[in-house]
Parts: structure tokens; C-alpha cells; sequence
């Protein structure tokens, strides 16, 4: 059974512009103990998908569908559900410490404060739990670093103290939302292993929100593509980011350096206009009229989850597949 499992769930933002639907009929689960990745461009709803599992959205937002952790229903849940939910069963770990962490409150507080707070733990317990937390995750002079506020750390040790404060109490549940945004090349490496550590020394499940396909690949044991709202393609990490199915995934990869640099031909579509059909369709070189007239549904081919006509269930090439007849291909 999965720890939290997510049903059809769409969020709405109402604004002057109009109707923006950043997740749209999303579904998946996350199995205790398991890291998840959600993967795709800037935009693309991975970031409101997580705070919606949270409820932490402005009010013009709407979420419907189903959330549910440990069988219980999160958009049923009253404030004071949700405060025991948040920090204590699961936890946040934000983008870019440098503003997550409060510049005047010293680290030791900051991480100190959820314990108090969440579990009732005595000031002097939670204290030293800080700073238990803090040598736990191989910060240097851990009984120092308490006393110091965030700007007289590194962007590594900020990091640390963030995700200390993140799972002091405990959490079943991480959400770590692009931890590694604007990060060089050695603080990202330093991030990866942190949150291996949690990972692996804390046995708490991950729902990991990135768009750098490298950190996903080292800490993933399942990968969720997403694109305008929508997910595309979802199975073992190993095998979608290793022999993807969807004209997306394969896009994505074909985009890093390693893979020669080659961009997805054109632009993600504005959540105010997205083009009916296959959202992707505008861009895919193997798009055909069904494609802009009929959204596919999520299917099974080659043991992962697609939304896409044209995938390939017989191991056949997908441009030979492209060449059939289009009802064939529809079926």
C-alpha cells in the first residue's frame, strides 16, 4: 500500500487572466521508504503539485481529486489536521536555503523550533537535538554552527541546516523541491549526498522535484515526467530515463550535453492556452491529426506508464509505427 497515494487531482488558479490549471488529472503513488521523481521544464506544475499534496497554495487556488496519506483524506482535513501533518508526518525542504532560513534567527533556533513545536519536546531537548541533527548530517562543529545565523554559513552548510530542520521530527515524508536550483557543480554534488543520507539513514519516503535529470537518475527509484499539468510518462527510473517511450522524455534526454545538446524544437505551452489534444502535440515530431484532436490516456507499454497514441507496445520502431495507418495507430 502506499504511503501517500494521489488520484486525478487537478489545481486551478483563478486569476484576472483567466482559468490556470497548473496539475491537471495528475496520478500517482509513493510507496513508504521510496524516492520519487517528478522531472520536466520550469513551469510545468512540479512545484504547485507539491504544495498542493501540503495545502500551502494561495486561496485562488482550488484543488480537486484525492490525496491520501496513510488512508487519510488531506483535502478533508481541518487546520489543526493539517498543522500535526505538516513538519511532523511530512516535511518540506524548499528551494534555495539562502531565503528559506530567517537571516535573524540563529540555526540552532530554527531547527530547534519544529521539535517544540510538532512534538512538544522541551526547549533544552530540542536544542541539543539540533545539534545531534546537525553533526548527523557531517556539518563541521556542530555546537558552533547552532549559535550562528544563516549568513555566516557556506551554501553547502545552509543546505545541511535546512535539511535538519526539515527532518528533526521525524518525517515519513520528504518533499524536497528543487534542492538543487543555482547551485554549481560542487554544491550540487554535496546536496545529492544529503539527501542520500536521508534517504538511506532515516528510511523516510522522497518525493524529489528537479529538473536536472542527473540528481534524479543517482537518487530515483521511480520517475514521473511531467509537461503543462500533465503526467506523460511514469515507471523504474533505470528504464525511463535509460529507453523512455514518450516523444518527450526522449526529447528531454536528447537535450542534455552528453546526449550532443539538441533542444526540444519550440516552447511549453502557456497554462492560460493550452492546445487541445495531446498538450505536447505542437511540438513532436511524430504528431499526427489524433494527436490535436483527442488527449491520449495514461496506457502501459514496455512496463511504464504513457500518455501518448504512438507508443510502441511490440518493440517495433516508432517511426515505422508512425507510418501506419492513423486508426491503426490509434488503437
Amino acid at each position: 500500500m502506499a504511503l501517500l497515494s494521489i488520484r486525478n487531482l487537478t489545481t486551478v488558479f483563478h486569476a484576472e487572466e483567466g482559468e490556470i490549471k497548473a496539475c491537471d488529472q495528475v496520478s500517482m503513488d509513493i510507496p513508504a521508504g521510496k524516492t520519487i521523481g517528478l522531472i520536466g521544464e520550469t513551469g510545468c506544475g512540479k512545484s504547485v503539485l507539491g504544495m498542493s499534496i501540503l495545502r500551502l497554495l494561495p486561496r485562488n487556488a482550488v484543488i480537486r481529486g484525492e490525496i491520501y496519506y496513510k488512508d487519510q483524506d488531506v483535502l478533508k482535513m481541518n487546520g489543526d489536521q493539517l498543522k500535526r501533518l505538516r513538519g511532523n508526518e511530512i516535511a518540506l525542504l524548499p528551494q534555495s536555503p539562502s531565503t528559506s532560513l530567517n537571516p535573524v534567527l540563529k540555526i540552532g533556533f530554527q531547527i530547534a523550533e519544529g521539535l517544540h513545536l510538532h512534538r512538544k519536546t522541551k526547549w533544552e531537548q530540542a536544542w541539543e537535538k539540533a545539534v545531534e541533527m546537525l553533526d548527523f548530517l557531517k556539518l563541521p562543529e556542530p555546537e558552533k554552527r547552532v549559535q550562528e545565523y544563516p549568513h555566516q554559513l557556506s551554501g553547502g552548510m545552509k543546505q545541511r541546516a535546512l535539511a535538519a530542520a526539515s527532518i528533526t521530527g521525524n518525517p515519513s515524508l520528504l518533499i524536497a523541491d528543487e534542492p538543487t536550483k543555482g547551485l554549481d557543480a560542487v554544491l550540487r554534488a554535496q546536496v545529492v549526498g544529503v539527501l542520500r543520507q536521508l534517504a538511506r539513514e532515516t528510511g523516510a519516503a522522497m518525493l524529489l522535484i528537479t529538473h536536472d535529470l542527473k540528481v534524479a537518475a543517482s537518487l530515483c527509484d521511480q520517475i514521473a515526467v511531467m509537461y503543462a499539468g500533465e503526467i506523460l510518462e511514469q515507471g523504474a527510473a533505470e528504464q525511463v530515463l535509460k529507453d523512455p517511450v514518450h516523444p518527450y522524455t526522449k526529447g528531454l534526454l536528447a537535450s542534455l550535453p552528453e546526449h550532443g545538446l539538441h533542444p526540444i524544437p519550440g516552447y511549453s505551452p502557456s497554462l492560460l492556452d493550452v492546445p487541445a489534444g495531446c498538450k505536447f502535440h505542437q511540438r513532436c515530431s511524430l504528431a499526427r491529426d489524433l494527436c490535436a484532436e483527442k488527449c491520449p490516456p495514461l496506457q502501459v507499454i514496455n512496463g511504464v506508464q504513457v500518455r501518448c497514441f504512438f507508443g510502441d507496445q511490440s518493440g517495433e520502431p516508432q517511426q515505422e509505427l508512425h507510418n501506419r495507418d492513423l486508426q491503426e495507430a490509434a488503437v
